[in-house]
């Protein structure tokens, strides 16, 4: 899925405040949506319309929409370990995995509250098999699967974890590689909306626009999101929604290609 880390700016901050009146729509930052295209969410609210002729704005085609969510804590089972910025322990592999805060941007404790990555500095990615791979050249080394750091190396210079229930993700941890300049913070990143709140490519669609996706028409809110959000992944024409995390690993969400969307006008 796809890429969400530090995601910020003046610029993005002075959108933010421009459409935070759609951002904190029903049920705010951490609202609850039922997941997947379709379905009542708006709690009963006025569902606004599609974009009328007399809208001002844009259709644009070609688009890929995919979906993301806070990396839920409770589907880790990494070593609880302390992470900087943040109280307590938590699962190795949620804090930084490729399937966790580090890809996701945030995650989602079992009680609801929302952590974030505050920085990683210019820590880049590692393959599966330990060799550095980067977002730059589409990950031509391979996908990425951990942070470069906070993991050990087996017998063959591979990544592998210690597990909390005991024993290795994969082999025998024989050098640990640290982790310099990590932190997170509590709380979201950004202040998003589940099913209202979209990231883009700000060269195609401005932060703190309104757009009207017809695959999402039913989805409770009539199909319109605000553009609050960007990542690494999203280039060019290419929408990621931003959803609730859903009920198990293997929900990726949806993943539509060559779609159109209208882009209202400031």
């Amino acid at each position: 899925m796809l890429i969400k880390c530090l995601r910020r700016g003046l610029a993005l901050l002075a959108a933010m405040i421009a459409g935070s009146a759609m951002a904190k729509g029903p049920g705010g930052t951490g609202g609850v949506g039922l997941g997947g295209i379709g379905g009542s969410r708006s709690g009963g609210s006025k569902v606004p319309a599609p974009p009328s002729k007399h809208t001002k704005g844009h259709w644009l085609g070609g688009f890929t929409l995919t979906e993301y969510s806070p990396a839920p804590e409770s589907w880790f089972g990494g070593r609880l370990v302390r992470a900087p910025g943040l109280s307590g322990r938590f699962p190795i592999d949620w804090l930084y995995s490729a399937t966790g805060i580090s890809m996701q941007g945030e995650g989602v404790q079992p009680d609801g509250r929302l952590v974030h990555i505050d920085s990683f500095g210019s820590a880049g990615w590692v393959t599966a098999a330990g060799k550095p791979t980067s977002a730059s050249n589409d990950f031509a080394a391979g996908a990425p699967y951990w942070r470069d750091g906070d993991f050990w190396r087996d017998s063959s210079g591979a990544v592998t974890f210690p597990l909390r229930k005991g024993g290795w993700s994969a082999g025998r941890g024989r050098r640990y590689v640290p982790m310099v300049g990590a932190s997170f913070a509590p709380g979201p990143s950004l202040p998003l909306s589940y099913y209202r709140s979209i990231a883009v490519d700000p060269r195609v669609i401005p932060l703190g626009t309104r757009v009207y996706i017809p695959a999402y028409r039913h989805d409770g809110y009539g199909g319109w999101f605000l553009a609050q959000d960007t990542g690494g992944a999203i280039d060019g024409r290419h929408i990621d929604v931003y959803r609730s995390p859903p009920a198990n690993p293997a929900d990726t969400g949806a993943h539509l290609t060559r779609e159109r969307v209208f882009v209202e006008l400031h």
